[in-house]
């Protein structure tokens, strides 16, 4: 029974698997973040925003 406790309260590795949950997280948030922006409609909003932000206004 004491054998059976400490393998069910063994938390080794935990910290590593949510490590991989949240690098997965990541990776997927990327890879959507990838898709939007090659967006040819995306990708001119953001040229606009950036020319905009960097034009002087008289």
């Amino acid at each position: 029974m004491d054998r059976l406790r400490r393998l069910v309260d063994d938390e080794t590795g935990a910290a590593t698997a949510e490590y991989v949950i949240a690098t997965m997280a990541a990776v997927g948030f990327a890879g959507l973040l990838v898709v939007i922006l090659r967006s040819d409609e995306v990708r001119q909003v953001l040229t606009d925003m950036v020319q905009r932000a960097l034009t002087v206004q008289q």
